[in-house]
C-alpha cells in the first residue's frame, strides 16, 4: 500500500504536465484527461482509506521514501511521504471535492479557448496541495506550500486580459510571499534547534526545547498560516482572487489553498502546545478574522465576495479552534472538512447563477431566481443552512462543537472566545440569509420595463447595463438604450448540477456522520490528541444559545430584505457599512502602512544612490579628469617647452645645492 501513496500525487501532476504540454491536439479531450486524473487519485485515496480502517489506531500510519532529495553530509532532505489519519481526511477532502469541481468545469469553461490551459492549472493545484499535506517533512511540505502559491497566480489570473485579474493574481502571490517568508524562517530555526526539519523527530523533540524557541517558531508558522489561508493581517487578497473563473474560488476557499494554514497549525501541534504564548496569538487571530471577515461579507453585493468574506470568517472559526489546543484540533479539522462541502457547493451555486445571468455578479439585480433554477436554488439553500449551522446539518454539528470547544478553555478567556463564536455564528446567519433572499427571492429585479429601466431602479438614476463594447454584444442589445440584452435565467447544464447535487449530500450528512459516537474525534485522536477540557455551560445550553442567536440573525436579514423591496442601487449606509464595502480599509490600511513606506524609502535610497554613490565615484572621475588635463597641457610635444622646464629644473637644483652648503 505504501507504493500507492506517491500516485496520490504522481496522477494530477502527470495531467499538469500532458495538458501543458501537449499542446493544441489536446484541445478537444484534455479536459476530461484532467478529470479523470484527478478522479484516480480520489480512487487511490479510497483505496488506501478503506486499507486504513482495516489497521488498529496506532498502526494506522505510513511511510513511503521515493528518493534522497539532498543528501549532504550533516544535512538530509528526502522526498518522502507520511499518510496517516489527519492527511488521509486531507487527501479524500482534496481529490474528492477536486475532481467535482473539474467535472463542473467541463460545462463552465466550456466556451473558453483556453479551457485545456484552465484543466492543466487545476491538475497542478490539486499536485501541489496534495504534495502539501502528503509530505513527511516541513521543506517537502515547503515545496507543496510554494507550488500552491504558483498554482493560485495561474488561475487567479487565468483571464489576465482583465486587468482587474492580473492586479488580483499579482496581489495574491505578493501577500503570500509576505507569509511564505514566516515558514522559511521556521525552517531554519527547526533545523539549527532539531538538526532536522521531518515531522517525527521535531514534533517528539518539542517538549524538551525552551519555551522561547517554540514560541518563535509556533509565531513563523502562524505568519504562514495567515497568508495561505487569509486571515488577518494578511487577508487582503482572499476578496479580488474572485476575479478568477468560478471553478477557481471554489478550489481555492473549499479544498485547497485556505485550508493549508488550518493543516499547517493543526500538523505543528506539539510545537504550539509548548508555546502557550504563541497559542493564544493564535486564537486572537482566529477570533478577530472571524468577525472581520463577517462584517465584510455583510456589506458585498457581490455574490462571489459576500462568500470570499465567509471563507475568511469561516477560516477563522478554525484557526481559533486549532489556537485552542488539544481541545479544539479536532474540531478545526472536522469544520474544515464540512466547510468544504457547503462553501464548494455556494461557490459552484454562485457560478450556476452567473451562468444564468450572462456573468452578472451584483446581487441587487437578481431576485426571484428560485422559479427559474430550482436545483442550483435547491443545493444552494442547502449549503445555506448548513453554514449558518441549522440544526441537524452537517454545520451545525462543527461549528456547534467549536463553540463548545471555546468556552471550555476556561476562564476569562473561554467566555470571550466563547462569545466571540457565538457572535460570529449570529453574523454569518445574518449576511448568508441576506445573500439567499436578495438572490432567489422578492421581486426580479434584472427585468426591464418599456423604457429600459431595469426594474426596482431609482427613477432619478435608473440602473442600465453599459453600452455593448463590440458588435457581437450590440446584435443582443437593448432596443431603446443600447444596453445589453436582458438575462434569461436558465438552469445550468448537467455537467454544472450533478456537482452541486453531491455536495449538498455533503453539506446535510456529513457532520451528523462524523458526529456519529464521535467517530470523527476517535479517528483523529491518535494524530493530534484531544481534551475535553472544562466547560462552564453544558453542551444543551451551548446548542441552546447557538440556535438563538442563529434565529436573531435570520429575522433581522429577514426584516430587512424579506419584508421590504430590494434597491437595485445600493444606499450609501452607515459609516460602518461604506468601510465594510471597502474591505474595512484593509487595502488603505496597507496601502499606509506599507505601500507608502515603501515608497518613500524607495526614493531616499535612489536620493543617496545619486548624490551619494554615484556622487563620490563621479567626483573622483571628474578629480581625475580635470588632473589630467592640466597634466596634458605640460606635456604638449614642443622641444621648446621642455628646454625651458630642463633649465628651470636645474635652475632649481643649482639653488637648492648652493642653499644647503651655505646652511
Amino acid at each position: 500500500m505504501e507504493n500507492l501513496i506517491g500516485l496520490l500525487v504522481a496522477a494530477p501532476l502527470l495531467g499538469a504536465a500532458v495538458l501543458l504540454c501537449g499542446g493544441k491536439r489536446l484541445d478537444r479531450a484534455g479536459h476530461w484527461l484532467g478529470t479523470a486524473l484527478a478522479a484516480a487519485s480520489f480512487v487511490i485515496g479510497v483505496v488506501l482509506f478503506a486499507d486504513m480502517l482495516g489497521r488498529d489506531g496506532e498502526e494506522r500510519a505510513l511511510h513511503s521514501h521515493v528518493f534522497s532529495w539532498i543528501p549532504v553530509e550533516g544535512f538530509q532532505a528526502d522526498v518522502a511521504f507520511q499518510l496517516d489519519q489527519l492527511s488521509m481526511t486531507f487527501v479524500l477532502l482534496i481529490s474528492g471535492v477536486g475532481t467535482l469541481i473539474h467535472l463542473y468545469s467541463v460545462g463552465y469553461m466550456e466556451h473558453d479557448a483556453r479551457r485545456r490551459r484552465f484543466f492543466g492549472y487545476l491538475n497542478l493545484f490539486l499536485a501541489a496541495m496534495l504534495l502539501l499535506v502528503l509530505a513527511d517533512n516541513y521543506l517537502l511540505l515547503y515545496a507543496g506550500w510554494e507550488g500552491v502559491g504558483l498554482a493560485s497566480y495561474l488561475l487567479i489570473g487565468f483571464w489576465q486580459h482583465k486587468p482587474s485579474a492580473a492586479t488580483a493574481a499579482k496581489k495574491a502571490f505578493i501577500v503570500n510571499r509576505v507569509g511564505d517568508m514566516g515558514l522559511s524562517i521556521a525552517i531554519m530555526l527547526m533545523f539549527t534547534t532539531f538538526g532536522t526539519f521531518a515531522f517525527e523527530p521535531v514534533l517528539a523533540g518539542a517538549g524538551e526545547t525552551s519555551e522561547g524557541m517554540l514560541t518563535a517558531i509556533g509565531l513563523m508558522l502562524l505568519l504562514a498560516a495567515c497568508g495561505k489561508s487569509a486571515q488577518v493581517p494578511l487577508q487582503s487578497w482572499l476578496g479580488d482572487a474572485m476575479e478568477g473563473p468560478t471553478p477557481v474560488s471554489a478550489l481555492i476557499h473549499a479544498a485547497t489553498m485556505v485550508t493549508a494554514g488550518v493543516y499547517l497549525i493543526t500538523r505543528s501541534g506539539a510545537v504550539f502546545n509548548g508555546a502557550p504564548d504563541a497559542q493564544l496569538v493564535v486564537t486572537i487571530v482566529g477570533a478577530v478574522t472571524l468577525i472581520f471577515g463577517a462584517i465584510v461579507g455583510c456589506a458585498k453585493d457581490d455574490i462571489k465576495k459576500a462568500l470570499a468574506g465567509s471563507t475568511m470568517s469561516q477560516i477563522g472559526y478554525m484557526v481559533l479552534a486549532a489556537g485552542l489546543g488539544p481541545i479544539g484540533y479536532v474540531f478545526a479539522i472536522m469544520h474544515l472538512v464540512t466547510h468544504g462541502f457547503f462553501k464548494a457547493g455556494l461557490f459552484l451555486g454562485a457560478g450556476s447563477v452567473m451562468h444564468g445571468m450572462n456573468d452578472e455578479v451584483d446581487m441587487r439585480k437578481y431576485g426571484g431566481l428560485r422559479k427559474y433554477m430550482p436545483v442550483t436554488f435547491v443545493t444552494f439553500g442547502l449549503g445555506y443552512l448548513a453554514i449558518i449551522g441549522f440544526p441537524g446539518l452537517s454545520g451545525f454539528w462543527s461549528k456547534d462543537k467549536i463553540i463548545e470547544a471555546a468556552f471550555a478553555k476556561g476562564g476569562t478567556e473561554g467566555w470571550i472566545l466563547g462569545g466571540v463564536a457565538l457572535l460570529g455564528a449570529a453574523i454569518t446567519a445574518y449576511y448568508m440569509t441576506r445573500v439567499m433572499l436578495m438572490t432567489f427571492f422578492g421581486e426580479p429585479r434584472w427585468k426591464r420595463d418599456a423604457s429600459g429601466a431595469v426594474a426596482g431602479a431609482s427613477p432619478q438614476r435608473p440602473d442600465v447595463e453599459p453600452v455593448a463594447e463590440n458588435a457581437a454584444d450590440a446584435d443582443t442589445a437593448h432596443p431603446a438604450t443600447g444596453a445589453a440584452a436582458e438575462p434569461h435565467p436558465h438552469e445550468s447544464p448537467k455537467s454544472m448540477t450533478i456537482p452541486m447535487i453531491v455536495l449538498a449530500f455533503g453539506s446535510v450528512f456529513a457532520g451528523g456522520l462524523f458526529s456519529l459516537n464521535s467517530s470523527f474525534v476517535h479517528w483523529l485522536e491518535p494524530v493530534t490528541g484531544h481534551d475535553h477540557g472544562h466547560s462552564p455551560l453544558s453542551a444543551a445550553a451551548v446548542t441552546s444559545a447557538t440556535v438563538v442567536v442563529l434565529l436573531t440573525g435570520v429575522a433581522l436579514a429577514w426584516a430587512q430584505y424579506g419584508r421590504r423591496p430590494v434597491p437595485v442601487l445600493a444606499p450609501r449606509g452607515s459609516l460602518l457599512t461604506r468601510a465594510a464595502r471597502r474591505d474595512l480599509l484593509q487595502d488603505d490600511f496597507n496601502h499606509v502602512a506599507l505601500v507608502k513606506p515603501g515608497e518613500y524609502l524607495t526614493r531616499g535610497l535612489v536620493y543617496v544612490d545619486a548624490k551619494a554613490v554615484d556622487g563620490a565615484v563621479n567626483g573622483t572621475a571628474a578629480a581625475f579628469g580635470g588632473l589630467s588635463g592640466r597634466m596634458r597641457k605640460v606635456q604638449n610635444g614642443f622641444v621648446r617647452s621642455y628646454a625651458v622646464s630642463m633649465f628651470g629644473g636645474t635652475a632649481v637644483l643649482i639653488a637648492a645645492t648652493l642653499l644647503m652648503r651655505a646652511v
